[in-house]
């Protein structure tokens, strides 16, 4: 069996009157991210980790920023689509192990939430998949509420 280790990471600028989108998930909240998609951090992080284990790229690879097609799509198609270009190397996920950046608002009561959103898209597991989430203790951008973060790393495994 053939094992792939991938690591993604994400940022984007928290901005006043924008929807936030995390993990597949609105969240309430005064400001949302700010990006040419829904900016949902956490899973272009995925995205990022899945494509880079199968030497596949990134995410802006295969799905540009130039793009109009992507212009404000849900993140949670861009994630399905990435599962089905690793499909088609063969490559299936093992687990994926997150962590999220984040100062405000508190998510951790939408982890479950989220590890369902994410599982139903890539046909897996809750369990196969772990969120975390850490503040800075009010230092950098996070720290001061300006953005939001996300690591992600990803087993692959080709049968």
């Amino acid at each position: 069996m053939d094992f792939r280790i991938g690591f993604g990471y994400d940022v984007h600028r928290l901005q006043q009157g924008l929807p936030f989108w995390l993990g597949g998930v609105h969240i309430e909240h005064t400001k949302g991210s700010l990006g040419h998609s829904d900016g949902d951090a956490l899973i272009h992080a995925i995205c990022d980790a899945m494509l880079g284990a199968a030497n596949l790229g990134d995410i802006g690879v295969h799905f540009p920023d130039t793009d109009p097609t992507f212009k404000g799509i849900d993140s949670k198609i861009l994630l399905r689509k990435t599962m089905e270009i690793i499909a088609q190397k063969g490559y299936s996920i093992g687990n994926i192990d997150s962590t999220i950046g984040l100062q405000r608002p508190k998510v951790k009561d939408f982890i479950p939430q989220m590890q369902a959103e994410l599982a139903k898209v890539l046909d897996i597991h809750p369990q196969q998949i772990s969120i975390k989430v850490t503040t800075t203790e009010k230092l950098g951008f996070v720290g001061r509420e300006e953005g939001v973060s996300a690591y992600a790393v990803v087993l692959l495994k080709k049968d």
